[in-house]
């Protein structure tokens, strides 16, 4: 069970024994949103994030009851490599789940970063444009505090809804990622923090360091699942 503990300002935070507890309550709120935007509005419109946590949390939703036709599935960011390359976040996301559900393909829409940054942005700006506000928008940290591809000291313009990144700290150095005015324009943010190597940010989030998980927290109604090892940082 979950501890609800004031871990992180500005968001509702549970803590969590583990990783694997996180993925399973991560995929828990998934359908929970999703049943209440469908109720609500007829669809659930969810931007989706890469990493080993996540991930795992969507393979926990394979065999859900869920009502797939009215999913619209989009991704927060994406790397300037082929599509059938292994480090496509869009690619790990069909893998672990989206091929093993019947979500129209119509309503799954992955960045064109093959296009390169500039393009792949641009392209995708419009569909992003149609999709807000997000029902819900799924985020994890970073060792160094970054989220999607939105890292610490980098300019993020305020005037754009995807922008190109380039030489990134981790490789692939070209990437597509979505901004702050269009991750927070969301019903909820639901921030995943799994991990021992994520205590250092965590303890910098919490004393008011400018990261970008943090801006993203603040501008946006929060919901922080945090493992123990993660948590360790908050002390």
């Amino acid at each position: 069970m979950p501890s609800a503990e004031p871990i992180l300002p500005g968001t509702d935070t549970d803590l969590f024994a583990d990783k694997t507890a996180v993925a399973q309550a991560a995929a828990d709120a998934l359908l929970d949103a999703a049943n209440a935007a469908i109720g609500h509005h007829g669809c659930f419109k969810v931007c989706l994030a890469g990493g080993t946590t996540p991930i795992a949390a969507y393979q926990r939703l394979i065999d859900a009851d869920a009502h797939w036709e009215h999913w619209w599935i989009y991704h927060g960011d994406e790397r300037c490599v082929p599509p059938g390359d292994a480090d496509r976040n869009s690619l790990a996301a069909d893998e672990a789940w989206l091929n093993q559900v019947p979500v129209p393909r119509r309503q799954v829409f992955a960045i064109p970063a093959e296009l390169g940054a500039e393009a792949g942005a641009s392209a995708y700006a419009p569909i992003v444009q149609t999709a807000l506000p997000f029902d819900l928008v799924l985020l994890g940290m970073g060792e160094d505090g970054h989220t999607a591809s939105l890292f610490p000291g980098r300019e993020i313009p305020e005037d754009r809804l995807a922008m190109p990144v380039h030489q990134a700290p981790k490789p692939p150095p070209d990437r597509v990622s979505l901004t702050l005015r269009a991750l927070t324009d969301s019903a909820q943010v639901l921030i995943l923090v799994t991990g021992a190597g994520k205590a250092e940010a965590v303890r910098r989030w919490r004393q008011g360091d400018d990261l970008p998980i943090a801006r993203v927290a603040r501008a946006a109604r929060s919901r922080v699942l945090m493992d123990r090892a993660a948590a360790a940082g908050s002390a």
